[in-house]
């Protein structure tokens, strides 16, 4: 018998939150957890060694940007994406099609595919469900996404509809192309903020018994409340022995009500991109370097926090940092604001072995909800 190529075992619940083990290939990752995103098979100004260090157990890639460049079958003659980047751990790959929806100007829909042009040299590019799962086994990531539709803001029902029933036929179609050898496949949930259209999404994807189940087309301009009522709405209907993965969200407080929805997974730019403009997590909001007050500050970025940046650096430095656009700057923020989200998510793990998850998530929301005032963002 061919071993799993994804198993999920929960540990311990406290309401709807719950913390277990996704056991990939390649390892475990502790549930609730934060996929640090290394688009282009890096984690933007971090050593792999130093993700893993702040508490990473997996990072995500993306499909469509190494396909084109430097292309998948070149990292695969190199020995795969983990050889090639010198990250041990799992690797989530997404299929490439929000980039495609996203980045590409042009764009044509149908049955097979889409047709696209490159955001790099607009050359005419095709992307299928079958595509999609070859490149992803290419760069031999340990779970791969299934090529969905992004349908455009403001979609309404009868194109949501269709789309979600095509996008049920392109999983089934990326199960059948998948290789033995292949890792995990997700299925992806949409379906807009539709209670019915997302049960019908779900009862699609479910009866083809995929590895796991994201849940996409949110945090894209709906309201707040109307993501979070999805949300609530669409994860009791997902099998309880799978893992479920909210795609693109990233706002600590997101992360916290999130988890606290039944969510498992996560991944968003959020974090890193910040960082390189300057701007700092707290447990009491943001924190904008270009404030000319912490010019002369001689305190860490947060009084407590465990990470390398506030246990060596000032307020000073990292804002002298930044403002000369040293390129430090860029690398000491990431981790801190790494650091902070990992660390959220530890806690978070913890709250609910110990059954305190409300108690946890009011200390966080409480924090965030004070803000730093003038420091903010």
């Amino acid at each position: 018998m061919s071993e799993p190529r994804l198993t999920y075992r929960e540990r311990a619940r406290d309401g709807r939150a719950r913390t277990g083990e996704l056991t990939t290939r390649r390892g475990v990752v502790r549930t609730p957890a934060f996929m640090p995103v290394g688009t282009q098979g890096t984690v933007k100004g971090l050593l792999p060694g130093e993700v893993a260090a702040l508490g990473a157990d997996m990072i995500l890639a993306n499909t469509y940007h190494l396909a084109l460049r430097p292309g998948a079958e070149v990292v695969a003659g190199l020995g795969g994406l983990h050889r090639f980047m010198g990250w041990e751990g799992p690797i989530l790959t997404d299929s490439g099609g929000f980039q495609v929806f996203s980045l590409a100007a042009l764009r044509k829909v149908d049955e097979e595919g889409v047709s696209f042009r490159s955001h790099l040299d607009g050359s005419l590019l095709r992307l299928t469900p079958e595509e999609a799962v070859r490149a992803q086994e290419h760069l031999g990531s340990d779970v791969m996404m299934m090529l969905d539709e992004c349908p455009p803001a403001g979609a309404g029902r009868d194109y949501l509809e269709r789309s979600l029933s095509r996008d049920a036929r392109w999983a089934q179609r990326a199960l059948a192309a998948r290789s033995p050898q292949g890792g995990a496949l997700m299925g992806i949930v949409q379906g807009g903020v539709h209670a019915d259209l997302r049960r019908r999404s779900v009862e699609l994807l479910t009866d083809l018994d995929m590895d796991g189940y994201a849940l996409g087309g949110l945090s894209v301009g709906e309201a707040k409340e109307a993501m979070m009522e999805t949300i609530a709405a669409t994860v009791p209907l997902l099998p309880a022995d799978r893992p479920v993965y909210l795609m693109g969200v990233g706002e600590p407080a997101d992360l916290v009500a999130c988890v606290g929805l039944g969510v498992d997974m996560f991944d968003c730019v959020l974090p890193t991109r910040m960082a390189r403009n300057g701007t700092l997590l707290t447990a009491r909001g943001r924190l904008n370097l270009r404030n000319a007050r912490f010019a002369r500050d001689p305190e860490p970025v947060e009084e407590g926090c465990g990470c390398p940046t506030c246990q060596t650096y000032s307020r000073a430095y990292l804002r002298h940092l930044f403002m000369a656009r040293e390129l430090l700057a860029y690398r000491l923020n990431t981790v801190h604001n790494l650091y902070y989200i990992l660390n959220l998510m530890a806690g978070l793990r913890r709250a609910i072995r110990e059954g305190r998850y409300q108690a946890f998530a009011r200390q966080v929301m409480s924090g965030l909800a004070g803000d730093q005032g003038e420091e903010a963002a």
